[in-house]
């Protein structure tokens, strides 16, 4: 009897490991309370990454223990055990390395020739050829309303090198609900996902702070991060007498392994009040645009994580202004550098999932690496009725 006995608390042990639960955390500053947006997590047994929401809160599926990376550019990093966390929500504080006394770093060489070997050494560095599973979510507002809403599962072959970086895309599952009107142009919808990956592997954003005139435009800025002393930042903001519409640029990066971490820009509300507004038909007056990309170096490998980009802005119409609002994400939730196998029939061509019939064969967007927060939630179940 007594071995009929160990024998079930062995098999009953060996169930309840194999279980796969559910687990969710919610990152918060440890001063102020408040969750932390874009924090990545990196769960080390299934290679799989998440972002946090604007709530703070990412959640996944485990089976077995694992330890967990908790990195953010502004925090210090934390690595937690899976099996210390609980089945409901779990709060984690992370203490910032933000410091407004960080160190200014005076350099022989321009700060935007060093930036331009920086972004010249991640270009080779980045991990090519390799496969990357990405989830892409975007929100559509008109004149304050969501009109339209959009998510994929897609698997990004990446081949070529440097500036010749080219991708084949398979999509797995995709769904797109909500009504789009006819004055809606298709081109405002959604990436171009033909070359989207290029332009993150070439670092087509930072762009306009690289070309030979930029020093005349700009303001170049390098410190050193105070809690992290393989990161600088380098800061780049538009001149007092610049005239367009230009962005403010945060760059964290490597300075031992000169490679880029992460990218932020931002157009200040500063710089829109300064810009003259536009009346031609069809011409437009931008009035936010947000973008931040993060890259992860694991080992050899260095790769995209995640993007955001926020723009908002009025057209000029005939008639009238239409107010235009998109909001898109673009999730690596797993990383191979081994190719996949495919046919040429099931390649996407397209230049968004737009126009692609929706093709649900389970509920991805939960394990997507990005959950939704209550009030997107919200929005896309009144679109799903709105299309029904």
């Amino acid at each position: 009897m007594k071995q009929y006995y160990l024998l079930f608390l062995l098999v009953f042990s060996l169930s309840i490991h194999g279980q796969t639960v559910e687990k969710s955390l919610i990152l918060k500053d440890s001063e102020t309370n408040l969750p932390i947006e874009d924090v990545t997590v990196y769960i080390l047994k299934t290679k799989q990454s998440l972002l946090s929401n604007s709530d703070g809160k990412v959640t996944f599926m485990l089976n077995g223990s694992s330890n967990i990376q908790v990195t953010h550019s502004s925090y210090l990093k934390v690595t937690v055990r899976s099996s210390a966390l609980q089945k409901t929500d779990n709060v984690i504080y992370l203490k910032s390395n933000v410091n407004d006394l960080d160190e200014i770093i005076v350099t022989k060489q321009h700060p935007q020739k060093i930036l331009k070997n920086i972004v010249e050494n991640s270009t080779k560095k980045l991990t090519v050829p390799a496969r990357l599973k990405v989830y892409s979510r975007e929100f559509f507002k008109m004149d304050g309303h969501y009109a339209y809403y959009n998510d994929g599962l897609m698997n990004f072959q990446l081949f070529g090198k440097d500036k010749n970086f080219k991708s084949t895309i398979l999509v797995e599952q995709n769904r797109s609900f909500g009504l789009v009107f006819d004055q809606i142009n298709s081109d405002v919808l959604g990436y171009n996902l033909n070359d989207i990956m290029q332009n993150y592997y070439n670092f087509k954003y930072l762009e306009p702070i690289l070309e030979s005139g930029a020093k005349k435009k700009y303001d170049f800025l390098i410190k050193a991060y105070s809690s992290n002393q393989d990161y600088n930042v380098l800061i780049v903001t538009p001149m007092d007498n610049n005239k367009g519409l230009r962005d403010d640029f945060k760059i964290i990066y490597d300075w031992k392994k000169k490679i880029i971490i992460e990218v932020n820009t931002t157009v200040s509300p500063t710089t829109i009040a300064e810009v003259k507004e536009k009346k031609t038909i069809g011409s437009k007056n931008i009035y936010k645009s947000i973008f931040k990309s993060i890259y992860r170096l694991d080992g050899e490998n260095y790769y995209l994580v995640s993007s955001k980009e926020e723009i908002g802005f009025e057209r000029i119409d005939k008639n009238k202004t239409t107010d235009i609002e998109v909001r898109n994400y673009f999730v690596t939730t797993n990383f191979s550098n081994q190719n996949y196998s495919y046919k040429e029939s099931e390649v996407f061509k397209d230049k968004t999932l737009y126009n692609k019939k929706n093709t649900i064969l389970s509920d991805y967007w939960n394990v997507s690496g990005l959950a939704a927060t209550e009030e997107e939630q919200a929005i896309i179940e009144q679109l799903v009725d709105r299309a029904n």
